[in-house]
């Protein structure tokens, strides 16, 4: 993953409503959640809510599939998993590593 990815999805999930959004969709998994649930769970009005799911989404990490008449969004853990790799990639100073960044998330 190039650097400039990185930067664009952590400056993404700098903001409090986008990690809590980008939090909330990773609990949630595979099932995703409608715009309306994470307002709901949230309290955040329509517009701010689509607002911080554009942010997320232009960085690449959540996708929005349309179900019938819904929106479902979902994190993007692959991406999740490249920028957890990238920021552990020299945490044993070059010595082997007990996490592999396959075993960062085993849910996923």
């Amino acid at each position: 993953m190039e650097e400039k990815h990185i930067i664009q999805a952590l400056a993404a999930l700098a903001q409090p409503n986008r990690l809590q959004i980008f939090r909330s969709l990773v609990v949630k998994g595979p099932d995703g959640l409608t715009p309306a649930m994470l307002a709901e769970s949230m309290g955040l009005p329509a517009n701010t809510l689509s607002f911080h799911l554009k942010a997320l989404m232009h960085a690449d990490l959540i996708t929005q599939e349309r179900s019938g008449r819904h929106l479902i969004y979902r994190a993007q853990f692959d991406r999740m998993q490249a920028v957890l790799a990238f920021l552990t990639q020299n945490c044993c100073q070059g010595a082997d590593c007990e996490v592999s960044p396959g075993t960062l998330c085993t849910t996923c």
